[in-house]
């Protein structure tokens, strides 16, 4: 008899029917055996997915996210919740490494490491090399990671409901994450990275979409500051130029930061300047 802890796979969804089909065949495909896994995907208010079988498939009116999230953990009957997004395929071994960190650290937040699968798609190399320069500065510390993308990581079922979920109050799909993370940290527990438990994300963007994607980061941020400080943990604090100057000159340091490294300097400089457009259009729209 298998005695691996039984996991939760949880799927928030919105009308990507083709990503969501993909991201489905990549979990069927993974080394854990099936009868310790189950799969929640939760439709945000979209289409109803059809031909996901052998799932358990939640509908919930339109709220974000988050809201998807924790009403995939509402239905979960695992040990620990896994959580995966619709456009990201993890990769064969990805539960058995996360199961295997949280055998180790049962109480910690266990975050893996998500590679970009369409390195052509310039917007969508700028974003993933964003989300690896926040891990590289903000996760190789002395006091250990701050900061897990939701699309890999993964915890203890009792204490996500212990914690409250993500807070659904965030207006868009940014900084729900963040505000996680940061809320897990100030309650004392552990957080473990694990760059082995991979996740490939097939995020295609257009200038459009990536500018808009960007904005919204910077409205998340608007709201996570504003959810700190109501819960008294004063100003998060700003980080010096070198952190910007850093950013923008990641691509010609990282391994991975593709062929057009001056144009992906320009479009994570462009990434800097959207998320303060949208901090500040988030800061008039809720004192307006």
């Amino acid at each position: 008899m298998d005695t691996r802890p039984l996991f939760s796979v949880i799927i928030p969804t919105y009308n990507r029917p083709q990503q969501l089909a993909a991201c489905l065949r990549s979990v069927a495909q993974l080394d854990y055996p099936p009868d310790r896994m189950e799969v929640i995907v939760v439709n945000d208010g979209g289409t109803r997915p059809a031909g996901a079988a052998g799932v358990l498939l939640v509908d919930q009116p339109n709220a974000g996210p988050a809201a998807a999230r924790n009403a995939g953990a509402a239905q979960a009957s695992g040990d620990f919740l896994a959580f995966v997004d619709d456009d990201c395929q993890p990769d064969g071994e990805w539960l058995t490494r996360l199961s295997r960190q949280l055998e180790q650290t049962p109480e910690g937040l266990v975050g893996g490491r998500t590679i970009n699968v369409l390195p052509d798609n310039r917007y969508a190399t700028a974003s993933q090399l964003l989300v690896d320069y926040l891990y590289a500065y903000y996760n190789q510390g002395g006091a250990g990671p701050h900061f897990f993308t939701s699309n890999n990581m993964a915890l203890a079922t009792v204490l996500f409901r212990q914690m409250g979920g993500f807070d659904a109050s965030f207006p868009l799909a940014a900084g729900e994450d963040r505000d996680f993370c940061d809320r897990w940290r100030q309650a004392g527990w552990e957080m473990v990275y694990v760059p082995a438990a991979v996740m490939y994300h097939a995020h295609r963007l257009t200038w459009r979409s990536f500018w808009r994607q960007h904005v919204g980061y910077g409205r998340g941020a608007y709201h996570f500051h504003q959810r700190r400080q109501q819960r008294q943990q004063g100003q998060v604090k700003v980080e010096p130029l070198s952190f910007y100057t850093n950013l923008v000159l990641y691509p010609f340091r990282a391994a991975n930061g593709g062929m057009g490294r001056v144009s992906t300097a320009v479009l994570l400089a462009i990434t800097q300047l959207a998320n303060v457009w949208g901090y500040f259009y988030q800061s008039r729209q809720q004192s307006g």
